[in-house]
């Protein structure tokens, strides 16, 4: 009673001081969106990694060891299928030579400035490959080419095995001192692909690389908020006009969701966040969340009004009748996208927390801001019989009359989609995050079908002593894993130091082939090594393959694109292979997609911790607010079952689940469960307050609740699948999921729950308990 009582107390201060009411509110809220002037965004692949990753960690520890290797890679494209040409060479050359004026590059690599070396007697000569290509003859380019298209660390790295395309690769250090960086590096690159385009006319240049990666964040982003949020907001005004029949309605809704996403952007960005590719879909979300608050409070006003009730006793009426299962919704809400943060990625609790905000901001405005704007608007509502009402009271007849046959016929659904659960596998395909709108996209295509492979795996292999890279006993063991790298069938290139010193050792022995193997005494070895890295030009030095006491060295592989469970195979095999036969050495192994590779199996394991003590939360909320086991209990049905069902779904359509798929069922929880409360406590207050069998209450129900449920499951369906439009598949698919989810659930809210009261509940059995004040 006391609850009822300060539920008065505040509808009433609402309607008599609504001038009060929009000031306050407005003030905090605009204060709270102040704080937007803070928001930052970080479009870096690494925000995805909590800082415990152990796939991270080991990565930045060979970037520690070794040179960076964020990248740019430039593949040149000739109209004429060859890039041995006079006109095609000089096109690489100058592109090398631009490509060092980057912001941030501190190497560059291509076919141009590979380091030839030649022996002249006692003197090592070691100098680019391709110096003046316009005055090249047939013979100099046969040579050139022989070259190029035979060696082990140019084939399928910077070369295609039919020499139609080539690649210049530049690495870039980034000083981490400006959010920009990887954007301005990501400009000037385009530009000088342009440039190159525009001075050679029968040459495409295609972008890809760590660098380019960031930027398709971004810019993915950025087209999601150009067509996203104004096609969800168009959506919301055509939905509410049609349902609410009302411009002042409307209108009032509109501000509140816009006060709402503003308000929750301006906290976080006092909290000192940043947005990142994930999170930055939170406005779409918490327009589609905020509306459901509002349309419950405005279908209530609408329909008391049509009544003929005055506006402030409408308005009073409504506030009173939903704040609590407004209140309690709001909350499952918040606690089913807080359970993200037990998610490994980062950004997945950004957007959770940042929902979460948004939806608690949301409540608050629907039961002070919203009713204090509509005492001040004018609003026109006729009394007449309400098509909408009349439509549920069918429904409601519809679903009282087959109750026992949509119990089978759900039922049999039900197990039939949840049997097709295991049609899905746990896989990402990294490259696909992106759609093929997405210039990353559409480049790496390209050069993943053109050129050699884009996937790479970094092993750091440590020799235990200074100088123990020029053991011969280790640079063999090194030229074992190298040889059986090669063997493997997703392997297309392995790039390795053993590599140079068999081709220093030929050269100081006249180039005889026979001399292309590994030198056997490690002073030799040693001797070539320093005779080598004098002669390298700056630059060009070998930190990105040996550490500075020169006791460890990294061996890469690349890979065509691949699954992630095609990497973790690879990765697997390898560390066996290791592990066998060289277990003496320490061994890091890393990579950018190596890390994406293990995130969606790392994810999934920590969501279910999740999502369990989400359902606990919400399961044991439910028993509190009904007072009722058995009520709480069956609530969990048609609340369980919309997950299981989309995910069998998704196992027919797709199949794939990635990780922006592994949030999904703990977020759904909190959402789903909504309907759930608002019908069972409408259900609850006629059978407890005005003693009706549960059939009468079902139809009571129907007609009370039916029109705000049904138009709240369109606007979150359509909201949802606005997302699943985005250009970025982990956003998309995760609202494309969450879209069959709810629609699953809405129909099972209206054609199971219903059935289920009318099967295990009963008026006589409810009345034992104490009403919730509802």
């Amino acid at each position: 009673m006391k609850n009822n009582q300060g539920i008065t107390v505040l509808s009433n201060f609402v309607i008599l001081h609504p001038w009060w009411v929009l000031l306050l509110t407005l003030s905090i809220t605009l204060t709270m969106a102040a704080g937007m002037k803070n928001l930052g965004f970080n479009n870096n692949y690494q925000v995805y990694f909590g800082e415990d990753n152990p796939q991270l960690l080991a990565f930045e520890a060979i970037q520690k060891t070794y040179n960076k290797s964020d990248n740019i890679m430039f593949v040149i494209a000739p109209d004429d299928g060859t890039v041995f040409t006079n006109h095609a060479l000089q096109a690489v050359v100058e592109l090398t030579k631009k490509a060092w004026q980057l912001p941030y590059s501190n190497r560059v690599d291509s076919i141009s400035n590979f380091q030839n070396i030649v022996a002249k007697q006692d003197d090592l000569i070691v100098g680019n490959l391709i110096t003046s290509p316009q005055t090249l003859d047939i013979a100099e380019r046969e040579q050139i080419k022989n070259t190029v298209l035979h060696d082990p660390e140019l084939a399928d790295y910077l070369i295609s095995k039919t020499g139609h395309v080539t690649g210049v690769n530049v690495t870039v250090q980034l000083p981490k001192t400006s959010e920009s960086e990887s954007l301005d590096v990501a400009i000037q690159a385009r530009q000088l692909a342009r440039e190159i385009e525009s001075s050679y006319p029968d040459i495409k240049v295609y972008l890809s690389g760590g660098m380019m990666l960031n930027n398709a964040f971004f810019e993915s982003v950025m087209n999601d908020n150009k067509t996203l949020i104004p096609l969800m907001l168009g959506i919301i005004l055509l939905v509410l006009l049609l349902c609410l029949r009302s411009i002042s309605a409307t209108v009032a809704v509109v501000m509140l969701l816009g006060l709402s996403v503003i308000g929750a952007l301006g906290v976080v960005g006092w909290l000192g966040w940043d947005l990142n590719p994930t999170s930055a879909v939170a406005p779409t979300i918490i327009l589609t969340m905020a509306v459901a608050d509002c349309i419950h409070i405005m279908v209530t006003l609408l329909q008391s009004m049509r009544l003929g009730h005055n506006k402030k006793q409408a308005i009073q009426e409504s506030l009173e009748v939903n704040f609590k299962p407004m209140f309690i919704t709001s909350l499952t809400t918040a606690i089913g996208f807080a359970a993200m943060n037990s998610s490994d990625v980062p950004p997945f609790s950004d957007l959770g927390n940042l929902v979460s905000i948004g939806t608690a901001t949301a409540w608050v405005l629907a039961v002070t801001f919203l009713p204090a704007l509509m005492v001040l608007l004018p609003i026109r509502v006729k009394v007449k019989p309400d098509p909408q009402l009349i439509f549920m009271d069918k429904l409601a007849n519809f679903v009282i009359a087959k109750r026992n046959n949509l119990l089978i016929i759900n039922g049999l659904m039900a197990i039939t989609l949840l049997a097709c659960i295991p049609f899905n596998e746990l896989n990402d395909e990294f490259v696909k995050y992106f759609d093929e709108t997405i210039d990353f996209r559409q480049n790496t295509d390209f050069i993943n079908e053109n050129m050699g492979g884009l996937y790479n795996i970094e092993f750091s292999l440590h020799s235990g002593q200074h100088g123990g890279v020029s053991e011969p006993e280790f640079l063999n063991k090194i030229q074992r894993f190298s040889d059986w790298l090669a063997k493997q069938p997703e392997i297309v290139h392995v790039n390795t130091i053993t590599n140079i010193f068999k081709r220093l050792n030929e050269n100081m022995h006249g180039g005889n082939p026979q001399w292309y193997r590994l030198p056997e005494l490690r002073d030799l070895t040693a001797q070539y090594l320093l005779f080598y890295e004098m002669s390298l030009p700056y630059g060009l030095d070998l930190n990105d393959q040996i550490n500075i006491d020169k006791s460890s060295l990294r061996v890469t592989t690349l890979m065509k694109v691949m699954s992630s469970n095609n990497m973790l195979t690879v990765e697997s095999r390898a560390k066996e292979w290791l592990i066998a036969n060289m277990p003496e050495i320490q061994t890091e192994v890393a990579s950018p997609i190596l890390m994406f590779a293990h995130i969606g199996e790392r994810s999934i394991r920590s969501m279910l911790v999740g999502t369990t003590l989400a359902l606990v939360s919400i399961s044991m909320m439910l028993i509190v607010a009904f007072r009722s086991v058995k009520l709480g209990l069956i609530s969990m049905i048609p609340n369980l079952l919309p997950i299981g069902i989309a995910f069998g779904i998704w196992g027919l359509l797709n199949g794939q689940v990635n990780m922006g798929l592994s949030v999904v069922a703990s977020m759904t929880l909190g959402i789903v469960v909504d309907d759930t409360i608002h019908f069972l406590s409408k259900y609850q207050q006629a059978t407890q307050i005005k003693g009706m069998d549960s059939v009468s209450a079902v139809r009571y129900t129907f007609s009370t609740i039916g029109v705000a449920m049904g138009i709240t499951s369109v606007v979150l369906v359509a909201g949802f699948m606005v997302l699943s439009l985005s250009h970025f598949n982990i956003n998309g698919d995760m609202g494309q999921l969450t879209a069959i989810t709810i629609t699953a659930a809405m129909l099972l809210e209206l054609f199971l729950l219903p059935p289920l009261l009318m099967s295990f509940s009963s008026s006589t059995t409810l009345r034992r308990h104490a009403v919730p004040d509802f």
